[in-house]
């Protein structure tokens, strides 16, 4: 029925109408607010057809790391010059005086709502929309007599199983053997893992492709140091990571490593700029193409992106060429008044030196890290638009690897933990 002004209410409309056209628009923390208003909102809202579309709905967002000040871990919003407030990840604490690697927390991976953190040794997978995470069963490797293994895993993917519809871990552990004489020994293990979440246990893996037919032992371990230092980008159901030395794995002339995740196969692909290799470029997704990103100058002053034309084929596309001098061409002073900044003990800096990161905002805006600790909005043109924020610091930030897709999709199959690790949900 109609209000006194006329106009339709909710509960005039059918509940197909209401569910499907309307609820299913609302950001993910809004439909917890829903669920309480009565039973039927409740139980369509947590049907798996509607989380899953819900989810498919809701735009990834690159997560930036605050390095603690004033917080860890942000999303951030693409409205955020609209006045919306970059939000703070669950479970990581805004602060903590403690430096010791058993209390850091480090980010490794996010696929769709979720991602993978670590606390000291232990590696926990989180939905951070919905304050749900558990751990994850990484064994400890057993110890022999005399000797002294140092463990490291390394999360390297996080991916969906579409056949089966599983969450999968890709990761490795490298072992390292000293004598009690404290003599060094080449890496003992250096193996590629995969973990189903939900399950107890983890399974290793071979490596299936022409160029590993049969890996030796440090052929395996390059691989494995190498899939560490960069994270991987989700397209066409595989994972994809630049090399920067893949002539010390096989010698291929390919600088991209191509993880299929059905077939759990290693494949290479060649980039456009194989003649200049580095640890800095990356591929990422740009309008639902595989996209790459180039540091054309040693002093990483300039970046050419490049767009893939043809997957199959591996054809590129130059799409433009992003510089210092033309970020600083329209790079105003975006400083608060003099009297704050004195104040401050790490001003916003006035000069672009070097870009540090770059990542995908919208169709038409990128985030573009400059001198390790800032971070500027700009349009594909190079069009400076406005320096990003945390609170109201304007410093110490640096873009992550990783986008996080807010999900009420609840964590499969796996026993909740809800009281050991630290959290907040405060904005920021």
């Amino acid at each position: 029925m109609p209000d006194r002004r006329g106009a339709a209410v909710l509960g005039d409309l059918p509940d197909d109408m209401v569910i499907h056209q309307i609820l299913i628009l609302l950001p993910p923390k809004d439909i917890g607010r829903c669920r309480v208003v009565c039973k039927s909102w409740r139980s369509n809202t947590s049907a798996a057809a509607f989380v899953l579309e819900h989810r498919r709905r809701q735009p990834s967002l690159p997560i930036i790391d605050g390095r603690g000040r004033p917080t860890s871990f942000v999303v951030h919003q693409d409205a955020v010059a609209a006045g919306a407030s970059s939000e703070q990840l669950w479970p990581f604490p805004t602060r903590t005086r403690c430096r010791k690697f058993c209390c850091k927390i480090c980010l490794h991976a996010a696929c769709d709502g979720f991602i993978i953190v670590s606390q000291g040794v232990r590696f926990y997978v989180c939905n951070p929309t919905i304050h749900r995470h558990a751990l994850l069963p990484f064994p400890r490797p057993q110890q022999q007599p005399d000797t002294i293994y140092i463990d490291d895993s390394f999360i390297h993917g996080f991916y969906q199983h579409k056949s089966t519809g599983e969450y999968r871990v890709l990761w490795s552990r490298l072992a390292n053997r000293f004598t009690e004489e404290a003599t060094w020994r080449y890496k003992e293990k250096a193996t590629l893992h995969v973990l189903t979440v939900g399950d107890n246990e983890s399974r290793s893996i071979q490596i299936i492709a022409p160029a590993f037919s049969s890996p030796s032992l440090k052929q395996m371990f390059e691989l494995s140091y190498q899939l560490s230092w960069s994270s991987p980008v989700h397209h066409r159901g595989n994972l994809h990571w630049v090399l920067a030395r893949p002539n010390h794995i096989t010698g291929s002339t390919g600088d991209i490593i191509v993880f299929d995740t059905e077939a759990e196969s290693f494949r290479w692909m060649s980039s456009p700029a194989q003649q200049q290799q580095g640890m800095a470029n990356r591929v990422f997704d740009m309008e639902g193409t595989l996209a790459f990103v180039n540091y054309s100058t040693p002093d990483h002053t300039a970046m050419e992106i490049w767009l893939m034309q043809d997957y199959e084929a591996q054809i590129w596309a130059f799409k433009y060429r992003i510089g210092v001098s033309m970020i600083e061409a329209s790079l105003a002073l975006d400083l608060t008044s003099l009297r704050e900044n004195k104040r401050k003990k790490q001003p916003l800096d006035t000069t672009v030196r070097f870009f540090s990161g770059m990542t995908v905002l919208n169709e038409t805006e990128l985030l573009i890290g400059f001198n390790d600790k800032h971070v500027l909005r700009c349009d594909t043109h190079s069009k400076f638009l406005q320096t990003v924020t945390i609170g109201k610091r304007q410093y110490c930030m640096e873009l992550t690897r990783h986008r996080l897709q807010g999900s009420i999709v609840p964590i499969p199959s796996i026993e909740m933990q809800v009281d050991e690790f630290p959290y907040s949900t405060e904005h920021v």
